[in-house]
């Protein structure tokens, strides 16, 4: 079995331009290190070291930062323990439908209305906090900081980082040095770290094209890696990790109210994704591998296939650019951030205030209600009197104006 696959899966054709073969490309330890699938083994177990350091520096580092940040979380109102209520709950994580909630009334003796106070109130203890949020966003925003700056420092110095014909120059047979090996590899456990903490992390509407996010990430960079495309996957890293760091600083003064901080940190990290995604990536990167790579070999099945997965890259970045541009435009013209478009707006959070102001209504009582009511009730008859007022005053202007025509009319 392992031989069959073996010779369906590393057939030459697939990984080799035409006319070399494994033997061409073989290298002594004097020569260099050249990419080995093997190698992507050690990403498994530097995961499980990256969650374990990330639990770490939320409780050391990242907890008493959000604190002295001004971190606040939002005070919600528990709901009662009701033993089937809450079993009902844990097994459909979800608000009861109509025939459901009417079984849910008459097994429990409480009103529908009460019913779904209950679940809101349910659903609101299972929202992340604000600590929370910010906790995740600063464990990403160190790591992409530091990778942005670990590997701009180990290409700043390549041929290839300002001649990106270099990326091809004796294509494949290219050794590996240990600093861009160490690169990739590291950026392929965090990976891993990511798509294995996602379902205990912050849950926000695109978590499924989280999941196939950083899936495609993962196998991209493999494949990247073991065809030996390390020198353009380097550029590609590099790339999105310039503004990656960027937006999560700007999540994090989000979290902590620091309004202008963060307006100003989009503002730099809108600038940055648009000038990378948009032009270094397509213009340099794309452009080297789908046309100057041709200069150097012939396409086969691995050029098309980088290709495409960079080309699916690509049309993901025009439509988080133009999503980008969306908020550029609120935040010009409205004067503020009205929401990230991106993905960081969690489901049903503008549910949650509204939820929570109704049940501090309910945990007022019923003087509270009445006094609530009453206060709605001139909010809406003062503005109910202003826009009759408003109405009057137009019919007014228009019989003075058609008045004052009459006479001339005449």
């Amino acid at each position: 079995m392992e031989a069959l696959l073996d010779d369906l899966l590393w057939q030459e054709e697939y990984w080799l331009p035409p006319g070399i073969t494994w033997k061409d490309i073989e290298m002594k330890e004097s020569d260099g290190h050249y990419p080995m699938p093997r190698d992507l083994l050690l990403t498994l177990p530097l995961a499980l070291g990256f969650i374990g350091l990330r639990y770490v520096f939320e409780r050391l580092v990242a907890l008493p930062l959000s604190q002295r940040l001004g971190v606040k979380d939002q005070v919600r109102i528990r709901a009662p323990p009701i033993p089937k209520l809450q079993t009902f709950y844990k097994q459909s994580q979800q608000a009861p439908s109509q025939s459901e909630l009417v079984n849910l009334v008459k097994q429990c003796g409480l009103s529908q209305r009460k019913v779904l106070t209950w679940f809101r109130r349910r659903r609101n203890q299972d929202r992340p906090s604000s600590t929370k949020k910010f906790c995740e966003a600063s464990w990403r925003f160190v790591f992409y900081l530091i990778a942005f700056t670990a590997g701009l420092t180990s290409l700043i110095d390549t041929s290839w980082f300002w001649d990106h014909r270099e990326c091809w120059k004796g294509y494949p047979k290219q050794p590996v040095a240990n600093a861009h090996y160490w690169y990739y590899i590291l950026e392929l456990g965090f990976y891993w770290s990511l798509l294995l903490c996602v379902t205990v992390d912050v849950k926000r509407k695109d978590f499924k094209e989280q999941i196939v996010h950083h899936i495609a990430t993962i196998f991209l960079m493999g494949f990247s890696y073991c065809a030996n495309y390390v020198r353009v996957g380097t550029l590609v890293m590099l790339v999105h990790d310039s503004s990656d760091f960027f937006l999560e600083s700007a999540k994090m003064f989000n979290y902590a109210g620091w309004r202008k901080t963060c307006d100003a940190l989009f503002v730099v990290f809108s600038l940055v994704f648009l000038v990378t995604r948009l032009i270094v990536f397509p213009g340099r990167v794309v452009h080297t591998t789908l046309v100057v790579s041709l200069d150097y070999f012939q396409p086969f099945f691995g050029y098309y296939f980088f290709n495409a997965l960079l080309l699916v890259l690509q049309a993901l970045h025009i439509f988080w650019a133009y999503l980008i541009l969306r908020m550029v435009y609120k935040f010009v013209f409205l004067g503020k951030v009205e929401k990230d478009e991106r993905s960081d707006e969690e489901s049903e959070a503008g549910e949650e205030e509204d939820a929570e102001e109704e049940d501090e209504h309910e945990a007022e009582g019923g003087e509270g209600e009445g006094r609530c009511w009453e206060q709605r009730k001139g909010t809406m008859n003062s503005k109910l009197a202003s826009l009759a007022n408003n109405c009057v005053l137009n019919n007014l202007t228009n019989q003075r104006s058609m008045s004052s025509r009459l006479p001339k009319a005449r």
